[in-house]
């Protein structure tokens, strides 16, 4: 990937696993834009069968083409990618949804998440390690461990995108009643 710092954590996961989750986003794209059902996949990992959450990150030409995750270790991983990757690909409001011209230029990101954990002391949070929820009232925001990184910013910064992000002021996570997580990933 071309990384200069290795972001979030290391969850144990082989070099197999890995190539095997971006092989299943990958398919499962191409098969929906094809019009296809995409291919019934059975790892014989048994770490790919636990329950994760994870997102999937799809850029073309260094840009952002669709981000979408599911943060609660709900499903067995590799059909959470599965999911994330249709929904990255073609379900992210903020983008047309994908078509056949764009696979070659593709780029599949895959964050694999650990447990939330309530951030009592805003010194804990570690930038380019952890990734961070942001909850108050009726609003919440999630930015993964390699925005903070990738863009340069520090924890404050961190803190206030994270905000703008749950749509609240950039200083809402000064706010007694907001609650903030911590949270990391395994990023390929």
């Amino acid at each position: 990937m071309g990384r200069k710092e290795k972001v979030g954590v290391d969850l144990g996961l082989s070099d197999d696993e890995k190539t095997t989750l971006l092989k299943i986003a990958r398919t499962t794209i191409e098969s929906r834009i094809k019009g296809k059902d995409a291919p019934e996949f059975t790892p014989d990992s048994e770490t790919l069968k636990e329950n994760r959450g994870a997102f999937v990150s799809l850029h073309r030409k260094g840009n952002l083409r669709g981000c979408i995750g599911h943060i609660q270790a709900t499903k067995p991983l590799y059909k959470t990618i599965q999911e994330m990757a249709i929904s990255a690909a073609f379900q992210d409001p903020r983008f047309e949804p994908m078509s056949e011209k764009e696979l070659d230029d593709l780029d599949i990101e895959i964050s694999v998440l650990t447990p939330m954990k309530p951030v009592t002391d805003i010194n804990e949070i570690e930038v380019g390690k952890h990734g961070l929820m942001i909850v108050k009232d009726y609003y919440s925001g999630l930015l993964l461990p390699q925005v903070a990184t990738e863009y340069g910013w520090d924890r404050e910064t961190f803190l206030e995108h994270t905000c703008m992000k749950a749509g609240l002021p950039v200083n809402a996570w000064k706010d007694s009643d907001t609650k903030i997580y911590a949270f990391s990933a395994d990023v390929f």
